[in-house]
């Protein structure tokens, strides 16, 4: 386990949160559970989630993983019961799941550098679009219905998206995804309104540009130099540097205390390095 960026008391809190066979989410479940949290870890992928929640008991924290499609609301009810008698009612939930497709990614930024064997905008597939759309928006809103119910039976809890630099200003290639994040970012703004009366907060944060396995070969040459990707990102990243998945932590726990952020709901915290502040000049 790291070293915490921030120490709050989050014992016997339960936490939600989906994707977490991911990069992103499996490092917030482990920070939480070193809180004190007890960790629900959802993820599509039963073998990464059940790896995460025992490396995580291992170092004497509480973590269970379970099965959950976030696009099937059959399958995330049947985890909401499965978690009710398990642990109890959900006070926090991390929105984690979500990504881009193949299907729904042009092959070069510009149309005018197209050729034959190109994948032009004209070429994105139908059903590539739509999953992209599903996965990011209905994939935060399905376990949000499953799982806020808890909340608004407690008059308390907090619900924290994961939106993305996309929702800023949208990167080349993948329009699907960068249209659907900014959706997330304004369904995060809805969703705190709508709760407003509740006691249920709810914020997100947009991380920065990570290396991840899923990426990494996009980023980085075999020979470990940069790609000319990666080269246009940390050109116009002031710090010059990628963010550690680490650095989203201090974020994300600060977000989530009902203390520290009592009256912070509706916001979309950039970590990012710098990068949706910096004009290139």
């Amino acid at each position: 386990m790291t070293k915490l960026p921030i120490n709050i008391d989050y014992t016997d809190k339960i936490v939600i949160v989906t994707g977490a066979g991911g990069l992103i989410c499996s490092t917030l479940a482990k920070a939480f559970a070193q809180s004190g949290a007890k960790v629900m870890a959802l993820d599509i992928n039963e073998e990464a989630v059940k790896k995460l929640a025992e490396e995580i008991k291992a170092e004497g924290f509480v973590c269970k993983g379970y099965k959950a499609d976030v696009l099937d609301r059959n399958s995330l009810e049947e985890v909401h019961k499965q978690i009710i008698r398990d642990f109890g009612k959900c006070d926090i939930l991390i929105n984690g799941a979500g990504g881009n497709n193949p299907r729904a990614t042009t092959s070069n930024e510009y149309h005018h550098e197209a050729d034959e064997s190109s994948k032009t905008f004209f070429d994105l597939e139908t059903e590539g679009v739509d999953f992209v759309f599903r996965l990011n928006f209905q994939g935060t809103l399905l376990p949000t219905q499953v799982f806020a119910r808890d909340m608004t039976e407690k008059k308390n809890g907090v619900i924290l998206n994961i939106s993305s630099m996309n929702a800023y200003t949208p990167l080349t290639k993948i329009p699907a995804y960068s249209s659907a994040k900014a959706g997330i970012s304004i369904f995060t703004q809805w969703l705190a309104v709508h709760f407003a009366g509740s006691g249920i907060r709810c914020n997100a944060i947009a991380p920065g540009f990570l290396v991840s396995a899923q990426n990494k070969a996009l980023l980085y040459n075999e020979d470990g130099s940069l790609t000319p990707r990666s080269e246009k990102i940390l050109s116009g990243t002031p710090t010059g540097r990628f963010v550690d998945p680490k650095e989203l932590i201090g974020a994300v726990l600060f977000l989530c205390d009902s203390k520290s952020a009592s009256a912070v709901t509706g916001v979309v915290l950039p970590v990012d390095a710098g990068f949706s502040a910096y004009s290139g000049v």
